[in-house]
């Protein structure tokens, strides 16, 4: 007899226990579909608010294509289908169920070459390929250094990098041509026509000079899968080389990491029209809304989900690349996560690393960035119900079901298919499971676990496998028998028809992820369980356990307590199965990927409608930036054109805003790449600015060809004169004791603030007080000093900066200095070029460029900081060192494609 403490707990208590674990640290909110439930028809481009100019066309643009391609040289192309993703690309293709037209871009990915007879299938797909003629392609030497690589160190659970340099690998690499391309490309097209995929647009890349490189292309998911991926799934680097080739390396990833947006642009921008719904998938593709947003302007509507975990804002912070990443996703119109969790985890990213504002516009929730409202939801994506129903009944599935009966005749069969990496706990599963056959010995040759696996695409595959195989050993060495091994693991992938009579004939399924977005296998469990009631376990955190409510949600690391919820599960009466399988089967076949897409097209048109009266502000388009001032090289030296004028503010543009004003000093970069671009010939750089004489001359004076403007343009030094002309020497100041007055009154209420008294202009700071407090007492002040100005008929105005109030002429402002450059030029400059973070830079200067008559391809206006007001400018950036960024690029300092610009 066992003890009585080991009997399986009872389902109430594993439910009541999931409920108090979700309540514990998760928002209790309905399902996100389920207004989307009582939908009869699925979302077409009639049903979208009045008003909204649509095309009735999707662009969805995902990493990889639905499709592999294969090659035997000098002979046809091979297009076979692609393994993965399979709820992403059925819901792609279930588009037109709304009458929606779609068009399809994802990368091709590495062309395999193929070996052995004509018929040889190409990526494992269950469909033939098509084969279509190619010329023969070119093959070339290269000798290349192999990339870091994420590893498991010293048998543990966390991921480090290891870097192998010194090393040289010869590769064979295979280029094709440009017909090659083209009649892959017609391979693709015709196979997507053929099974409803609509167009497909292939994303190439590599260098067309010499044809276009198709193995070892890896370099292109290094940043996505070796950075990104871990980070977002808790892996966190342990270990980190002093050694100036890790930091080397990782720019060089998020070069290769820009430089496939930009890819997925460009073949974007090859099929848009106005009115189309650019619809971005996944991690690999983070950055591409802000890369579309600056090609295609404020009016393009686009929308992105991310079907991967979204991480606390603790671990996201860890990201080296954070704030680029962040402001890539706020170009889109909304984004989206598979769960409540992960989309409250983003909003506190933007909030904590941007210091952005959450809102609400009536509808949704959302983030204020960037002069624009975009929407974030959650949003769990299904599987397409019909398929798998018809798949799990399919003709040969029932053959399948009675064999693997009879190989598991009188046992409980538990099913498990994942992914073989550190985050889908199949090491945690096996423990559990051994642990139910120590705690529950009558089980022993009663219950089966198979497990199957497909192999990981990152490096660290192989050492968990081998800790799976040893596991797996152990198990079946200690509880085993010449009649029975405990655990049966199948490493490979299983044709459709055994899979799905597997999932029927079990009687559990098991998922112990430890970090997960969406699992679809629970999901097609649960559709093939309409005869045997099986219940389903899952982990807690994935983001399918917070749409499956009714399914038992575990914690994976507790080994005890997932064992004690198998053999409740594997006890439970026929009844009890019923009553939570009926719940569970009523979600599945209810939010489908159907449902899915109508949600978020439903969602994205709403937030589209309200966007039209609030339009994002695109960051600026770098590309655009280097090739305009490059085109006007040649014309300047022939004297054609006018000169090319450059404005920066100081403060928040060319450095970062602090505390104590007097530590705000240039870089010696800054300063560097400032002094290199007013020397170049052709160019007018000014520095206009709210700093006084003293400062703007200690810092920035010894750079003769700059010019200088002090205290909002009051006083100015000209290019090449070291003299100061005071524009405001006749002025009456008589107002500046009134003001003085009023700012000490104010500055004795609170604590921190101090006045800064100019030759003109003064100031008054609290960015050291209580923001609360200095925020209210600023309303206060503001309101008095207009009244007092106004009723003693002042000629001033008075001015809200960041953390600070300035009172100042009202003749003399950035906005005249800025006209007065332009004004003065011989004749109409080429390229003018101004950059500012607050509001004297918007109403002034800003405001000032753009009603001139200045050509608006050659004016750059540009904001600084992740502003959430409107603008009155035409681009952002996000931080000085953004600003700086630039400035290096024109003069040559840093090259555009380390940037990832393709020029």
């Amino acid at each position: 007899m066992r003890d009585s403490s080991t009997s399986a707990p009872p389902l109430e208590a594993l439910l009541t226990q999931r409920i108090l674990s979700f309540t514990s640290n998760k928002p209790q909110v309905p399902s996100p579909l389920a207004n989307e439930t009582l939908i009869a028809k699925t979302f077409a481009p009639t049903d979208a608010p009045q008003g909204l100019p649509l095309a009735g066309r999707v662009i969805s643009a995902a990493c990889f294509l639905p499709y592999t391609l294969g090659y035997r040289h000098g002979g046809p192309w091979k297009v076979g289908n692609r393994r993965g993703s399979s709820a992403l690309y059925d819901s792609l293709k279930r588009l037109s169920d709304g009458g929606w037209e779609k068009v399809l871009v994802g990368w091709a990915g590495e062309v395999q070459e193929l070996k052995g007879e004509m018929s040889a299938e190409v990526g494992g797909g269950m469909a033939s390929g098509g084969m279509i003629g190619a010329g023969g392609l070119g093959r070339t030497k290269s000798y290349h250094v192999p990339p870091p690589v994420p590893v498991i160190d010293n048998g543990g659970d966390r991921m480090t990098m290891k870097w192998a340099y010194g090393k040289k690998e010869e590769d064979e690499i295979i280029r094709i041509s440009t017909g090659d391309k083209e009649a892959a490309e017609t391979a693709l097209a015709e196979k997507g026509k053929e099974n409803g995929w609509g167009d497909i647009k292939p994303v190439w890349l590599g260098d067309d000079k010499k044809g276009l490189p198709i193995a070892g292309v890896d370099r292109w998911r290094d940043y996505a899968e070796r950075v990104i991926w871990p980070l977002f799934h808790y892996i966190l680097p342990q270990h980190v080389s002093s050694k100036e080739e890790a930091a080397l390396e990782e720019r060089a990833w998020w070069r290769d990491y820009c430089l496939f947006n930009n890819a997925f642009a460009d073949a974007i921008l090859k099929v848009y029209k106005e009115g189309d719904i650019i619809w971005i998938h996944d991690y690999h593709l983070l950055i591409l809304p802000e890369l579309l947003r600056q090609r295609l302007g404020k009016n393009a509507y686009i929308g992105l989900f991310v079907h991967a975990p979204w991480p606390a804002s603790e671990i996201f912070r860890v990201l080296p690349r954070r704030k680029p990443v962040l402001a890539g996703m706020l170009a889109s119109n909304m984004v989206a996560f598979q769960s409540e969790t992960y989309k409250l985890h983003f909003i506190m990213c933007c909030k904590r690393l941007l210091n952005l504002t959450e809102s609400s516009n009536g509808r949704t929730t959302g983030v204020d960035a960037f002069g624009a409202h975009c929407a974030v939801e959650a949003l769990p994506i299904g599987i397409d119900a019909d398929k798998v129903l018809k798949s799990a009944k399919g003709p040969n599935v029932a053959a399948k079901m009675e064999i693997i009966r009879k190989a598991y005749e009188g046992m409980h069969i538990i099913v498990g298919r994942d992914r073989l990496d550190s985050v889908r706990g199949v090491v945690q599963k096996l423990r559990a499971f051994e642990m139910l056959l120590e705690r529950y010995p009558e089980f022993i040759g009663r219950v089966v676990l198979i497990q199957v696996t497909s192999p990981s695409s990152l490096s660290q595959s192989s050492t968990i496998e081998h800790q799976v195989a040893e596991l797996v050993s152990h198990i079946n060495g200690k509880y085993g028998s010449l009649h029975y091994s405990p655990v049966h693991h199948y490493p490979q992938y299983l044709e459709p028809d055994e899979y799905f009579a597997l999932l029927r004939v079990a009687d559990l399924g098991l998922t112990t992820s430890v970090r997960d977005g969406m699992n679809t296998t629970s999901l097609e469990y649960i559709i093939c369980q309409q005869e045997t009631h099986g219940p389903v376990i899952l982990s807690e955190f994935t983001g399918t356990a917070e749409s499956l409510t009714d399914a038992v949600i575990v914690n994976p690391t507790n080994t005890r307590g997932v064992a004690d919820a198998i053999a409740t599960c594997l006890t439970l009466t026929p009844a009890e199965k019923s009553k939570l399988q009926s719940k569970l089967y009523k979600y599945v076949i209810t939010n489908t990927v159907q449902s899915w897409n109508s949600a978020f097209l439903r969602k994205l048109t709403m937030e589209l409608t309200y966007s039209q009266n609030h339009p994002l502000t695109p960051a600026l388009d770098k590309k655009r930036l280097y090739t305009t001032y490059n085109e006007t090289e040649k014309d300047l030296k022939t004297g054609k054109v006018g000169e090319r004028i450059f404005m920066f503010d100081y403060d928040g543009t060319l450095t970062r805003i602090v505390n104590d004003p007097e530590q705000a000093t240039p870089s010696d970069k800054a300063a560097r790449c400032i002094k290199k671009l007013a020397q170049q010939e052709g160019n007018r750089v000014w520095i206009i600015s709210g700093r006084d004489q003293a400062f703007l001359e200690k810092w920035l004076g010894p750079i003769s060809q700059l010019g200088l403007s002090a205290e909002h343009g009051c006083f100015i030094r000209e290019p090449g004169s070291d003299k100061w002309i005071n524009l405001t020497e006749t002025m009456d100041m008589s107002w500046s004791a009134s003001c003085i007055d009023i700012f000490n009154r104010y500055t004795e209420r609170t604590p921190g603030s101090f006045v800064e008294p100019k030759n003109v202009a003064i100031t008054w700071h609290y960015r050291l007080s209580d923001q609360q407090l200095g925020e209210s007492q600023a309303k206060e002040c503001l309101t008095e000093l207009e009244s007092v100005m106004k009723e003693r008929g002042y000629p001033v105005e008075v001015i809200t900066g960041k953390a600070n109030l300035e009172v100042r002429p009202r003749f003399v402002n950035k906005g005249e200095i800025a006209r007065k450059l332009v004004a003065e030029a011989k004749s109409t400059p080429t390229m003018v070029f101004c950059a500012g973070d607050d509001t004297t830079d918007e109403v002034d200067m800003f405001r000032a460029l753009q009603q001139s008559n200045l050509p608006k391809e050659r004016l750059f206006t540009v904001t600084v900081g992740p502003s959430s007001k409107p603008t009155e400018a035409s681009y952002h950036l996000l931080e000085p060192e953004n600003v700086i960024e630039c400035v290096e690029l024109l003069v040559g300092t840093v090259k555009p494609r380390e940037l990832g610009i393709i020029v």
